[in-house]
């Protein structure tokens, strides 16, 4: 409806073909390899494959959702790799910050990594992350949410240092466990341990992706770097609604 209360009724109803919803989704669409996987917005994929259908006479639409419902394998194992991989960059610096006196630069990365967290459980549970504000609802949904969701708001609300590693540090080991659930590596020691010699503890998450990532067969996925698909290293809603720079951007970084 407008601003007109007695105006005419805007319904917010689309038309627009399926070939080009699609490619305005996720740019064109052919024989699908690594780097087109790698371009694709989660977010977009969960638009994509999930809400209800109502009518499919031709049967289009169902076929196209079930050939984008999930990653390949190697793909999957590729993301995975990637996921920890940010994790390990950052779960020393909760510590790091909190001996400079940087109690809140501490705060603002123990939320980086629930939000790191919940995004590879989604993974780990091969669903894909929504758009932001969906988000903790999606998680919730997981069947690790209902134990692993009080170490994440503990973390979260944590006024020092020593409880704020607490919670992550159960959280860690959590999802570790997760990850050995799978199968899809050997298993992995998911206790955390001391950081080096400095007096804080992490999961050395760097583990769980080198294991992950000597997995790999696929020839492209093997030599790229672990920066994974586009929204494991782009966090712009509007960056993230284009294609084409998008699938420059991924050709670019391998």
């Amino acid at each position: 409806m407008g601003d007109d209360p007695a105006g005419p009724v805007g319904h917010r109803v689309l038309v627009h073909d399926l070939t080009g919803w699609l490619t305005d989704h996720l740019g064109p669409l052919g024989e699908l390899g690594a780097s087109d996987w790698l371009a694709f917005p989660q977010q977009r994929l969960a638009e994509i494959t999930g809400g209800a259908v109502f009518h499919d006479g031709t049967g289009e639409l169902t076929a196209a959702r079930r050939a984008l419902a999930w990653y390949p394998d190697q793909v999957w194992r590729y993301l995975l790799a990637c996921q920890w991989q940010r994790i390990a960059q950052e779960e020393a610096f909760t510590g790091r910050c909190a001996e400079v006196g940087d109690d809140l630069g501490s705060a603002v990365t123990a939320g980086r990594l629930v939000r790191d967290l919940m995004r590879l459980c989604l993974l780990l549970e091969r669903r894909y992350a929504p758009y932001g504000k969906w988000l903790g609802s999606a998680f919730a949904r997981l069947p690790v949410a209902p134990g692993l969701t009080p170490s994440l708001r503990a973390a979260l609300a944590a006024d020092t240092h020593p409880e704020r590693e607490r919670h992550l540090c159960t959280a860690y080991e959590t999802v570790a466990a997760l990850h050995n659930a799978t199968g899809l590596t050997p298993p992995v020691d998911p206790a955390t341990r001391p950081y080096h010699s400095r007096p804080y503890r992490v999961l050395r998450a760097d583990r769980f992706a080198r294991a992950l990532a000597a997995t790999l067969t696929d020839p492209l996925l093997r030599t790229r770097p672990l920066t994974g698909g586009v929204d494991q290293w782009i966090d712009s809603s509007d960056a993230l609604t284009r294609p084409s720079p998008l699938r420059r951007a991924v050709d670019a970084s391998g």
